[in-house]
């Protein structure tokens, strides 16, 4: 089965039937370019792209428009012809501008031509920055007055940063895959280092925005060989001025040597207070806009580290009237549909994410009578049923299920009549092997997820329950509580859940990770919503475990 919007007739309207009804009108003009001055003096290089046409097909004067803003190069500087100089943007720039959208696009601070150096990963001065550019579009005359921010992962975030700042024209985001906690989500799934982050991002990002092009073809996106560096903006046709801001770039830090400083949520570096987790992430800001801005938040079951945590928290934490999250069966990014079930070979997803968020910003930046009203605000897709699902809150089901470890690895709804142990030793050596949902952070291309998922958890504890006498949809967040001793005075818990088909096939389905020192749990405050357990992960409620002594954790 596939990912298609019609498998479960969970919309009115279709999102693909949406776009059909919006062909693509005009054509894309060339990108012009600029440098953007900052208030702090760094300059900062950006492309526009309008929809062009003539005669009875001309466009308007002016238009609702989308701002990308990215670390991953706006666009390249292309050697040889045929190379596509825009693999980071070409899909917005090629779907939106041609339907009425006027498209920029921005090298962030410190990345691609632009100047300056990046403090953080994310940071407040990138927050500023963005501030800037939306103050710049606003006064353009192909501004409709309404501006709007999508993007995957890193964008997706840079998105709520500019949706936080407040600026009017700012009506609408659509973050793609990203994070609302740079912590938790990201860095410190659970607490525990996600080292896919730590130790291998910077590479992929020193690449770029050193330009050291023999590195970069190790990265499938970018590894096309006519590729020659950053696009100079106009005014610097050959160059030189980006050689000037790659200079810069090479004082920017590393993610591998600033996340040591970070290893408490809301801590402040060392060498500035003030630069903390929360500070480099969406949720410190954009409570302030809870209901002016519209947020569609979109993620996968398969995305990396702990992103699908990050749109559910976003959506409950907004709670406006018309903030919206889709969950699908995707990777990061949805370049794979992950579903164990989907037909064999046919890893490309066929649901179209553009086409949803494009009636999104029809009804909010462009004005167009959509019907989205009509819509459920929540879809999420089922796998294993291989369908779409509606819902009007999350989770969908207000009753959970409970079901509970039985003596000698089993599981079942009944609870034991006395208290059982089971004992299991841990090795290092032990994971999920190399085909994760993490790989995907580090730019793998990785299409099959979790491969000889039965040969991992053979070596891990595990317990099994009879066979279902019904089929059970589960949805929303599974949630595992444990009486736990261990012989060290701190450790990390990983759970997995998995489904043992009637063929005897074994197939992954979520996970969850706990370092146990943060097994503190609290009442989310109304700026971070959650479905789960609630951690500040501060130093304060950190504490060790006293070996050998039992704790409820969960």
């Amino acid at each position: 089965m596939s990912d298609h919007d019609t498998n479960g007739q969970a919309w009115v309207v279709p999102p693909g039937e949406y776009a059909g009804r919006r062909p693509a009108r005009w054509v894309t003009g060339a990108p012009r370019s600029q440098y953007l001055t900052m208030p702090d003096g760094c300059r900062l290089a950006l492309d526009w792209y309008l929809p062009e046409g003539s005669g009875a097909d001309a466009p308007p004067a002016s238009f609702p428009v989308i701002a990308v803003m990215t670390p991953y190069y706006r666009r390249f500087q292309v050697s040889a012809p045929g190379a596509e100089p825009a693999p980071n943007i070409a899909l917005y720039r090629d779907f939106f501008v041609p339907r009425g959208y006027a498209l920029v696009v921005m090298d962030v601070r410190g990345s691609g031509a632009s100047f300056g150096r990046r403090d953080a990963f994310r940071s407040p001065t990138e927050r500023g920055d963005y501030l800037a550019l939306a103050q710049w579009i606003a006064q353009q005359p192909w501004c409709n007055g309404s501006i709007g921010a999508t993007g995957i992962s890193y964008l997706g975030a840079a998105s709520c940063f500019l949706g936080s700042t407040g600026h009017p024209a700012v009506k609408a985001i659509a973050p793609l895959f990203a994070v609302s906690d740079t912590y938790s989500d990201h860095v410190f799934p659970g607490g525990i280092a996600c080292k896919t982050v730590t130790a291998h991002y910077d590479d992929l990002i020193r690449a770029l925005d050193w330009d050291r092009r023999d590195a970069l073809k190790a990265y499938a996106y970018f590894s096309d060989p006519r590729y020659a560096g950053p696009a100079p903006v106009d005014d610097d046709p050959q160059g030189a001025l980006v050689r000037q801001a790659i200079e810069e770039h090479q004082d920017s830090f590393l993610l591998r040597d600033m996340a040591p400083e970070m290893a408490f949520r809301e801590e402040g570096c060392l060498h500035d207070p003030a630069l903390h987790s929360g500070a480099c992430s969406p949720y410190w800001y954009l409570k302030d806009v809870a209901g002016k801005v519209a947020v569609y938040s979109v993620s996968g079951w398969y995305d990396g580290s702990a992103f699908v945590h990050g749109s559910v928290s976003r959506f409950l934490t907004l709670r406006g009237p018309h903030d919206r999250l889709l969950l699908g069966p995707w990777d990061h990014g949805a370049r794979t549909n992950g579903s164990p079930w989907r037909t064999p070979g046919a890893s490309a997803p066929q649901f179209s994410i553009l086409s949803e968020v494009l009636r999104f910003f029809d009804h909010h930046l462009a004005g167009l009578d959509t019907g989205l009203q009509a819509e459920q605000p929540v879809h999420y897709f089922c796998t294993h049923a291989e369908a779409w699902r509606g819902s009007a809150q999350w989770p969908p089901a207000a009753a959970p299920t409970q079901w509970h470890l039985q003596p000698g690895g089993a599981l079942g709804p009944q609870a034991p009549q006395e208290a059982q142990t089971a004992q299991f030793q841990t090795r290092f050596a032990v994971s999920s092997g190399r085909h994760t949902r993490f790989e995907r952070l580090a730019a793998q291309a990785t299409v099959d997820y979790y491969q000889d998922w039965a040969a991992h958890e053979a070596q891990m504890c595990s317990f099994l329950s009879d066979p279902l006498p019904h089929d059970m949809e589960l949805a929303g967040h599974p949630l595992l509580e444990l009486n736990v001793a261990c012989s060290e005075g701190d450790g990390a818990l990983f759970a997995y859940l998995s489904e043992l088909e009637e063929g005897g096939n074994l197939v992954y389905i979520t996970e969850g990770c706990l370092r146990l020192a943060h097994r503190a749990t609290r009442e989310a405050p109304e700026r971070y919503r959650t479905a789960w357990p609630f951690r500040d992960f501060s130093r304060a409620s950190a504490r060790r475990m006293v070996p050998g002594e039992m704790e409820a954790v969960q």
